[in-house]
């Protein structure tokens, strides 16, 4: 017989006379020659109740139907007399398909702190919370593939290896081959002529510059796939291994990357809303009371635009009393992005026209020769949720800007020919899905929205 999940069940609007479930064990109660099972299959937040009677509530058998244990169960779904649940399962069949240790199975019916579940990411997902959340991530994933199918744009999948530094911070993981790698930096006429690429590769931090080249080809591209970055950085909001979704767009400008960006972020949280509204409610019930409130805000109005100078001027005229100061010409911290949109703006904001010092060197110089294209989506709770630019399409200045940051032409020729070979204006912004789930369902720590997180000191599963 085949199997149908939970979630199908629960949801029907008949009886079946004979069903097939499959499941882990939540919970058993046991009463006078019955026997009472949630099962979950990880298909939904709700548990499938099976009945076991005669021989199926035999007292050898239970005593191994323990929390965490794995079962297939045949029998009839029927009409449940029991309050809060529609239907239930009266077995006739019931197979024990893998036993759970009650001494050292680390999953029990009670409340588990994060960090706790953090030390064993490979079993976390069989929780409400992480269950919940999973199911949310995949609906999300599959909503921005959507949302850029309908309106034209071509998924790349960008190079996961890398000879070139897209942000040019210098936090980036090696690769090699060899057992005595030259030092950062190299030395020599060419130190990793003996490595697997013949010279120095990195992991990507970025699939920016090759979406670039694809969209001067193709019109519209996006990419979506992991980035990581070797910041020593242990704060709730960075990950060394985390998911970004970049468009880029040819003949668009700083205007029109922010249109997509503002849809983008409205059309996932609609998109969840309809599809995860069950999920979305648990954490709305344990995780962040105000999460509704604040994804109204996300939807609801237009997302406020601040150029960079003003967003200096609110701030320092703010009165309040940041563990950073605000300085003009510095870059904005997390406290300073969250007040500008949770107290001043009380809803998304983009804050544009940054000093191009502070900025990548692809993003394109302003008319006033000291400030660049450049936006950033700042959101309640989260701070920065989307960076973006029009880029540099001028040979010319794109050159000046790369040597400014000390970045050697002769690594970079391929990116410059897309400005000497038809070079057009064009857009992009990169969104860090990780940060959206933390907005999308109020979780603080980027380390609870991704399956199996990666900082300093942590690669385990």
């Amino acid at each position: 017989m085949e199997r149908t999940a939970v979630r199908d069940l629960l949801n029907r609007e008949a009886p079946l006379d004979a069903v097939r479930a499959c499941g882990w064990v939540r919970t058993r109660r046991d009463a006078k020659g019955l026997s009472f099972l949630e099962v979950n299959d990880g298909s939904c937040l709700r548990n499938l109740q099976v009945i076991l009677e005669g021989p199926l509530a035999a007292e050898p058998l239970l005593r191994r139907l323990t929390t965490g244990s794995a079962v297939a169960v045949e029998g009839a779904l029927v009409a449940s007399p029991a309050a809060g649940q529609r239907w239930e399962l009266r077995a006739r069949r019931l197979e024990l398909l893998g036993e759970a240790d009650p001494e050292t199975y680390p999953l029990q019916k009670k409340r588990h702190s994060d960090e706790f579940l953090r030390g064993i990411a490979h079993l976390r997902p069989r929780t409400n919370k992480y269950g919940a959340l999973f199911r949310i991530r995949s609906e999300a994933a599959f909503a921005v593939h959507r949302f850029f199918r309908e309106r034209g744009f071509v998924h790349l999948h960008s190079p996961i290896l890398t000879g070139s530094d897209c942000e040019g911070a210098g936090e980036l993981f090696r690769v090699t081959t060899l057992r005595e790698p030259p030092p950062a930096g190299g030395g020599g006429e060419n130190p990793f002529a003996a490595d697997f690429f013949g010279r120095e590769a990195h992991l990507t931090v970025s699939g920016q510059l090759e979406a670039e080249l694809f969209a001067c080809a193709l019109g519209r591209v996006y990419t979506f796939g992991p980035t990581f970055r070797a910041e020593n950085s242990n704060t709730p909001r960075h990950a060394a291994e985390f998911w970004m979704i970049e468009p880029e767009m040819a003949f668009a400008d700083l205007e029109e990357d922010m249109a997509l960006a503002e849809a983008l972020v409205k059309e996932l949280v609609r998109h969840l809303r309809a599809h995860c509204a069950e999920d979305l409610e648990l954490f709305a019930r344990w995780v962040d009371p105000e999460l509704p409130a604040r994804l109204d805000l996300l939807v609801e109005r237009p997302y406020e635009r601040i150029p960079y100078a003003e967003a200096v001027r609110i701030l320092q005229a703010s009165g309040e009393r940041f563990e950073y100061p605000v300085r003009e010409g510095g870059d904005l911290q997390t406290e300073h992005e969250r007040y500008l949109c949770e107290r001043h703006v009380g809803r998304p904001v983009f804050v544009t026209d940054y000093p191009k010092e502070i900025k990548a060197f692809y993003m394109r110089v302003n008319d006033d020769g000291r400030t660049v294209a450049a936006m950033d989506l700042l959101v309640p709770r989260v701070g920065e949720l989307v960076g973006g630019s029009q880029r540099e399409e001028r040979l010319e200045v794109l050159e000046r800007r790369m040597e400014e940051a000390g970045l050697p032409r002769d690594r970079y020729w391929w990116y410059l020919d897309i400005r000497r070979f038809g070079t057009v204006p064009h857009a992009g912004f990169g969104l860090g899905f990780e940060r959206f789930l933390m907005l999308a369902t109020g979780v603080a720590n980027i380390r609870d929205v991704i399956p199996f997180p990666r900082t300093p000191h942590n690669l385990e599963f």
